[in-house]
């Protein structure tokens, strides 16, 4: 029975398999996409991303149903939180200027088998997000119609009572999908140009919903007599930040399009920053006008705006609330179809999907075969499948993704830097760098491990420190630390972290509902939880984290990357259950995927050195710094006569 168990050494390798990270070329501005995406065109990307029907919907909803007009506090609770995710996309996209989201992000830090989990992820996240608006935005242009098309459809095509499908075909939501589809094929300067269209329309109409709002603003509807400014209280403030936070979500399509960003390294940073201010100022200022011109108790969910002025006697501004409510779910549909098949691209050149997709039409530059693949499966989305009991799902597999960058923002953090390799001279040898001392030029050699405990003392707050390192401080306190490789107990603390923030959040979620727990049983489990948190954290903090870079970086860091993992797994654990079952389904189909194609097409497999004896040699530069190199022995061809086979005697000596 023993001999059919795997061996541990073939567990390991595995195991590596499945954590390996992907190595970025030396050249990462090269590219096979066109390069022409401005800081501006990357700003209204994001902007129509996260500007859709939200704005016209989710403000009326929450408002009336959940928070009151503090749902202005949720909006800018929200946007903070939603800050917290988005600068870790800027400093990954700044740094990483390469295709491919939370995916690639998740790829050069963390490891493959979580690359592609959040990759497959955002696949489905992104056909359903982009299905579920063309079918709104096909009930929205039906409702200024008296709903003749969906009258019309059910006369003459029927309908069905089959569960999971829509109770009739939506041939207008896949139209409107195949249309976005042929447009995004012509590549990114044709699809960057129809959305600054529909961005500039949906801006004058936002700009004249505030005018138009603050004209009409009455400042009684938030006074006492109408239920105050909080009706609900905190718990309906902190409630309505849960919905308001998924406004934000768009961001991300700036992050997947910094491969065909001009400077991505100052771009992309920027967009981020521009794109969620402006966005958050939207949400914050309609919500005050809508609040402001109708008591919010008297909302109307489906249609607030619209059915706002009409109510103050200005029914004709709701056309216009109608065209822009249109154009801007036009951009959402844009960004998705834009982001999905550049991921999807990404996850293809790595080996992990299908190769097909990762072709690029020469002329346009985009992944075209991706493109109209996937336009066409969301169309079918949209056509035929009831996408109400899915929509949930676009929030798992983004807080998701998240958690994910958030991590792999500490990680990368406390790694090592590439070092570049030295420039040649002009005899075409690496030049050496210059070395100080009486004894430079002399390395002297311990081939045992017993000589590296006797090199002299030296005074190690003054030597350099690598990232991952413990810092000098802390190694009088945390000694037994400095023996593991720089970046090991960042990694193990990480993970730490991350299993402290689940069980505490599984705790302030589930402890009084669904566990019910005891008062002193509560409490305890916190304090615990969250010294575990701390403790990781300050382990984290204890290391040296990489300076002076040139591109973006996250202040604050491991605090801001953290809190933005704590708000996220908090809010993935009050999804219901059904989207978690629904999830843990997907992610089955995801891992059959992977160990069925992508685990043995990996390009990472390529670059996997064969299995070498090796030998250990620890170095002692003059200086008093110690190296390890770890060299390959392997049998060397038989040398001509007469001369001394030179790698036999270094073996013997």
């Amino acid at each position: 029975m023993a001999r059919w168990l795997p061996r541990s050494a073939d567990l390991t390798r595995f195991c590596q398999k499945l954590n390996r990270v992907k190595t970025l070329e030396d050249d990462m501005m090269e590219t096979s996409f066109n390069r022409c995406l401005s800081t501006i065109d990357l700003t209204l990307l994001g902007i129509g991303g996260m500007v859709g029907s939200g704005l016209y919907v989710l403000t009326g909803t929450v408002a009336k149903e959940i928070a009151g007009p503090a749902v202005i506090v949720s909006f800018i609770i929200a946007g903070f939180a939603s800050l917290l995710a988005a600068l870790c996309y800027a400093e990954f996209g700044a740094r990483v200027p390469k295709t491919g989201s939370a995916y690639m992000f998740t790829y050069v830090s963390v490891g493959e088998i979580w690359a592609f989990l959040i990759g497959w992820n955002v696949l489905l996240e992104y056909m359903i997000g982009g299905a579920a608006v063309a079918r709104a935005w096909s009930g929205y242009l039906d409702s200024i119609f008296n709903h003749k098309i969906k009258n019309f459809t059910e006369t003459h095509v029927g309908t069905w009572q089959v569960p999971f499908l829509a109770r009739y075909p939506d041939f207008l939501a896949a139209a409107i999908l195949l249309v976005a589809t042929a447009f995004i094929s012509f590549g990114a300067k044709v699809s960057s140009w129809l959305n600054h269209v529909f961005s500039a329309i949906s801006m004058g109409v936002i700009l004249f919903i505030l005018i138009m709002g603050f004209v009409l603003a009455q400042p009684k509807n938030w006074s006492s007599q109408e239920g105050g400014f909080a009706p609900y209280g905190l718990s309906g403030i902190m409630a309505g930040t849960a919905t308001c936070f998924y406004a934000f979500v768009g961001f991300d399509v700036i992050a997947a399009s910094s491969e065909e960003a001009r400077n991505p390294q100052q771009a992309v940073p920027r967009a981020i920053a521009f794109s969620l201010g402006l966005a958050t100022g939207a949400y914050i200022l309609v919500s005050v006008v809508l609040t402001l011109m109708v008591p919010w108790h008297t909302l109307d969910p489906d249609s607030a705006l619209a059915d706002a002025f009409y109510r103050r006697g200005y029914a004709w501004a709701g056309f216009l609330v109608a065209a822009g409510s249109i154009c801007a779910m036009n951009t959402v549909l844009l960004s998705n179809l834009f982001s999905l098949p550049r991921i999807v691209y990404a996850m293809a050149e790595d080996g992990l999907f299908f190769q097909v997709f990762s072709r690029v039409h020469p002329r346009t530059q985009v992944p075209v075969v991706g493109i109209v693949v996937f336009g066409l499966l969301m169309a079918l989305l949209a056509l035929v499948f009831d996408l109400e009991a899915l929509v949930q799902f676009l929030s798992i597999g983004t807080l998701l993704a998240y958690t994910f960058v958030a991590a792999s923002i500490i990680v990368l953090r406390f790694q090592q830097q590439k070092v570049d390799a030295p420039v040649p001279a002009a005899g075409g040898r690496p030049s050496p760098e210059p070395r100080e001392g009486p004894s430079a030029g002399e390395l002297k050699e311990y081939e045992s491990f017993s000589d590296k405990l006797q090199l002299v003392d030296r005074d190690k707050s003054k030597e350099h420190r690598e990232p991952g390192q413990l810092k000098a401080a802390f190694e009088p306190y945390l000694e037994f630390l400095s023996d593991f490789y720089p970046g090991e107990v960042v990694t193990v603390a990480v993970v730490t972290l991350m299993v402290s923030a689940i069980c505490l959040c599984s705790i302030l979620v589930f402890g009084n509902t669904h566990l019910h727990l005891p008062t002193w049983s509560y409490s305890l489990l916190l304090v615990l939880f969250s010294l575990g948190f701390l403790l990781s954290l300050l382990l984290i903090w204890a290391h040296e984290q990489q300076r002076g870079t040139q591109t973006f970086q996250i202040p604050l860091v491991p605090l801001s990357p953290a809190l933005s993992i704590v708000l996220n797994i908090y809010l993935m654990l009050k999804l219901s259950y059904m989207t978690w079952l629904r999830f843990a389904v997907w992610l089955l189909l995801g891992l059959l995927v992977y160990f069925g194609y992508g685990i043995w097409h990996s390009k990472e497999n390529l670059r996997e050195p064969r299995p070498q004896r090796v030998s250990a040699r620890y170095v002692v530069f003059p200086s008093g710094s110690l190296e390890e190199r770890v060299q390959a022995v392997q049998p060397s061809p038989q040398p001509p006569a007469g001369l001394p086979d030179t790698d036999t005697e270094d073996c013997k000596r």
